[in-house]
Order: C-alpha cells, then sequence, then structure tokens
C-alpha cells in the first residue's frame, strides 16, 4: 500500500491540508506501506519561496513525516526514493512526453486560442443559459484549434511559436462511473466535463495531467484529497483510461466547516497549522481533533494516540458530509492530552517555562509537587507561570476576591473568619502540618463555628493564591508549608 501526500508550496500548511495527509498516513500504516510526500509546484506563480521547508517541518511536529520522496534532512530539503524527482517542476520532460502519447492517439489537441476568445466563448454560453460555461465539442467549431483547423494550418501556427495550450478530449456521450473509498458510487455525463488544459503554454502542465502520471509512475494505490476534487474525478479517471492504466483507488474526504456550516476560512479563525503551534497546541490533540473531523471509531472512546489511530482507523467510516472545525473540542482535547504526560515529564517540559518568569523555581526540590497540582487545570504550557507564581511571591490579595457571593462569604464576615483560620492554622503542629491533618482541622473549625467548608475554605484559598481559580486550600497550604502559609493569613488580616 503505498499512499502519498502532494502539497502546493503556496504557503503555511492548512489544517485541512493535515488533515488529508494524517489519513494517508494512516492508511499507509495501517498495511504497513509506504507514505510519501510530493511538491506540486506546476503553478509557479502561487509558489512561496520556504513553503515546502515549513511543510515538512509541520509533518515532523505532527509524527508524519514522509519516509520516501520530498522530505527533511538534517533541515535540509532533499529527496529520497526510486520513483524521483518528486517535485513536479523537475519532472517537465516527463510531462511532455505522455502528453505528446495523447497527441499521437487523439486524446488530446493543440488550443491556439487567446484569453479573449476564451472570455468571449464563455460570455456567450452563459448568456445562452449555461451557468457553467466550458471548452467542449459544442463550441469547438468557434475555436481555434487542432481539432478544427486544417492540419497544415495547425503545423504552421506550431512552426511560427505560436502560443498555444495542449487540452483533452472529452467524448461528450461517454458515462463515466466509480466507486470511490467514501462516496461510493459516483457518476458523470461526459457532456458535462470540461476539455480541460493539460499542458499550459508556459510548458508547465496542470494538475490534472501531472498528478495522473505522478501518481502512475509512483505506484500510488489510493488518491486521498478533499471533496473539492470530485468535479474533477471524471477527468482524471478518462486521463488514466487514455494512457491504457490502472487508475487507483480514490478517496474524497468532506470539507472542514465553520460553527454557520460555511467552509472553512480565516475570516472565522485560524486555518493554519502554524498558528496552532504557535498557540501551544499539542501536536498529539491536534492529530487526535483532525482525525475526528469527519470520521468516528463507532466506538465511545475520544483520545486516540497516533498508534491507536493507525490501528483503528477506516475510510469506511468516514463520512460523506462535512465536519464542524469545533474549536472548543479542540481545547478539550489538548486539556485531555495534557493530563495524559507522566508527572515527571509534565514538570520538566514546564520547568523552563517557568523558571524564566521565577528563577526561584529552577532550584526548587519540591517543583514537581507544585507541578502536580495544576495539571489537572492547565490547557497550555504558557499558562504554567501564572498559576504557579504565588508559590514563588506573596501574591497581592484584593478585598474583593476574599468575599465571594457563590461561597456565601460576605465582606461582613472577614473579620472573623480570617482570625479563627489564623488561629487554627497557628495550632497545627509543623510535624503534622500536611493535607490530611489541614483538611481535619479546618472541617472541624466550620462545623464548630456552624460555617460551610466553602465559607472557610475559599478565604484561605484567596489569601494564599490570589486567584479566582486554583487548587484547593488544603493542597496548596500544604506544599506552601506552616511559615508562609500564616504569614499570607497575616497579611489579608492587615487589609
Amino acid at each position: 500500500m503505498r499512499t502519498r501526500f502532494a502539497p502546493s508550496p503556496t504557503g503555511f500548511l492548512h489544517v485541512g491540508g493535515l488533515r488529508t495527509a494524517l489519513y494517508s498516513y494512516l492508511v499507509a500504516r495501517q498495511a504497513k506501506g509506504q507514505f510519501l510526500v510530493r511538491i506540486e509546484d506546476t503553478d509557479q506563480e502561487r509558489s512561496v519561496e520556504g513553503a515546502v521547508e515549513n511543510m515538512l517541518k509541520t509533518l515532523h511536529w505532527a509524527g508524519i513525516s514522509p519516509e520516501e520522496g520530498v522530505m527533511l534532512q538534517d533541515g535540509i530539503v532533499t529527496e529520497h526514493g526510486s520513483k524521483g524527482p518528486y517535485t513536479q517542476s523537475k519532472r517537465l520532460d516527463i510531462y511532455r512526453k505522455h502528453v505528446d502519447q495523447l497527441l499521437e492517439t487523439g486524446h488530446a489537441y493543440y488550443a491556439f486560442d487567446t484569453v479573449e476568445e476564451i472570455d468571449a466563448m464563455r460570455t456567450r454560453m452563459q448568456q445562452a443559459g449555461n451557468p457553467a460555461p466550458r471548452y467542449d465539442s459544442s463550441v469547438r467549431m468557434e475555436m481555434r484549434n487542432s481539432l478544427s483547423l486544417p492540419a497544415a494550418d495547425t503545423q504552421a501556427r506550431l512552426a511560427a511559436g505560436e502560443p498555444y495550450a495542449i487540452r483533452m478530449k472529452v467524448d461528450s456521450a461517454r458515462v463515466i462511473t466509480f466507486q470511490d473509498d467514501i462516496r461510493g458510487k459516483v457518476e458523470f455525463q461526459g457532456a458535462v466535463v470540461d476539455d480541460q488544459v493539460l499542458l499550459k503554454s508556459d510548458g508547465f502542465p496542470t494538475y490534472h495531467l501531472a498528478h495522473v502520471v505522478d501518481d502512475h509512475l509512483m505506484d500510488i494505490d489510493i488518491v486521498i484529497r478533499g471533496e473539492e476534487w470530485l468535479s474533477s474525478l471524471p477527468k482524471h479517471l478518462l486521463l488514466f483510461e487514455a494512457f491504457g492504466w490502472h487508475a487507483p483507488r480514490y478517496a474524497h474526504v468532506p470539507l472542514l466547516l465553520n460553527q454557520d456550516r460555511s467552509k472553512l476560512s480565516k475570516r472565522q479563525g485560524d486555518v493554519a497549522v502554524e498558528e496552532y503551534i504557535a498557540k501551544g497546541y499539542l501536536p498529539e490533540a491536534v492529530l487526535n481533533f483532525l482525525a475526528m473531523l469527519g470520521w468516528n471509531a463507532g466506538t465511545t472512546q475520544e483520545l486516540f494516540s497516533l498508534n491507536e489511530l493507525i490501528e483503528q482507523f477506516s475510510l469506511e467510516r468516514v463520512q460523506k458530509a462535512g465536519a464542524v472545525f469545533d474549536v472548543e473540542k479542540l481545547d478539550w482535547l489538548q486539556g485531555q492530552w495534557m493530563r495524559r504526560f507522566p508527572l515527571e515529564e509534565f514538570a520538566q517540559r514546564i520547568l523552563p517555562i517557568v523558571a524564566a518568569e521565577f528563577p526561584a523555581a529552577a532550584e526548587d526540590d519540591h517543583f514537581e509537587q507544585k507541578a502536580a497540582l495544576i495539571q489537572e487545570r492547565i490547557t497550555f504550557f504558557p499558562e504554567a507561570p501564572s498559576m504557579l507564581g504565588y508559590f514563588y511571591a506573596d501574591p497581592t490579595v484584593e478585598k474583593e476576591l476574599l468575599a465571594n457571593p457563590k461561597q456565601k462569604v460576605t465582606p461582613e464576615m472577614l473579620p472573623e473568619l480570617l482570625p479563627a483560620l489564623l488561629d487554627t492554622l497557628e495550632n497545627v503542629a509543623e510535624a503534622q502540618w500536611e493535607e490530611e491533618t489541614l483538611q481535619e482541622k479546618l472541617e472541624k473549625l466550620a462545623e464548630t463555628m456552624g460555617w460551610k467548608k466553602g465559607q472557610v475554605l475559599w478565604p484561605l484559598r484567596a489569601v494564599l493564591t490570589g486567584l479566582p481559580f486554583s487548587p484547593g486550600a488544603y493542597e496548596v497550604a500544604a506544599v506552601l508549608g506552616k511559615e508562609t502559609t500564616l504569614r499570607r493569613v497575616r497579611n489579608a488580616l492587615a487589609l
């Protein structure tokens, strides 16, 4: 099983492109086959410098690097494999050879039409009520091509160096049927298939010719691509037939949609994988999220490692309908993958980030203990300094934070609550200063004073952290130690 990911180097890798690459990677890995990368850069005007390197770095970040084709080696873009070149701009002679074969067999023809003539043809067709004007048999006699021109005239134009394109010849009476791996049986009428340009006037092939030639010569078994290419499928099938080649399997994956079910666009959110990397999303979360955009395992499982996806993924369970790109779901998965880190690794990942703001953290022998308090709450690594800062500097506590209507703590209660907290904590022996003992003493205080547990714990937590959201009061006080805890309660009393 050989699959490929064939992006155009027109900018950063789109999240939809990464999903396509992931699906191709999973299908190949599941069959213990090969996943290769090919660069489709025949549209030279849209190619962006550095785009290939960025896309390869993104695939490497995601953990789905190719073992054949265009790849990064020691940070340098290179090619590896016996089917190359794997960059289309390096294969122009190959395409010319194959398009000449189509000309010889009558499956393609020269077209000398100018841009103005093509535009005029389209205008006439639109005025005649055709909403999708195309270059086809119904207007060939009006156009300047080798189907309507005398052979001598065609040769004279070629000899004179007149600009031309080469178009495929489509039999409008044909009906093209195919079994798509996701869509099932699809059928196209030849009358609606355009006589597509195969070779442009600049000598570069269009996608339609190049990908057919490349997929055949590179022994690709299945082409996984976006739904937007489904309408072009009959052109590609006819080309395979014209060459006398067996077409690969095709699987057209559903579109990615905004919340309003419009096509995913930058107007409503980030669409480049680079932007999600910059925000601190984990590759595990992004891959997990993208895999499930249009696919489900048929179970209640929602967290999948890459190895689990390789084991369970199947094109049969990819839906036809568009998939909504729900960032809230992505954030939830991000949090779940944060929880999956072993504590030691989690602490190591956030230590340099926290130490950059609080240098004392670098020498903290109990940093792992502190990290454990936030792992269940953190979503992104850069949040760690704000979540752990109170361990390294006394927080500034506002009076408004100490009172909490939800916990039924009023400002009037504080002059009685805080001294009671201080007295209780002062009477806990240093040797007994641990979470279980603190819980026992503070719950007894609440019971004795007729307070609810939250009325005792909320002010203590606010005093110790200065945050509206934080780990529980018992846990924080135990880690801070008796001296620091008492100092912060006394500071709050001074308010």
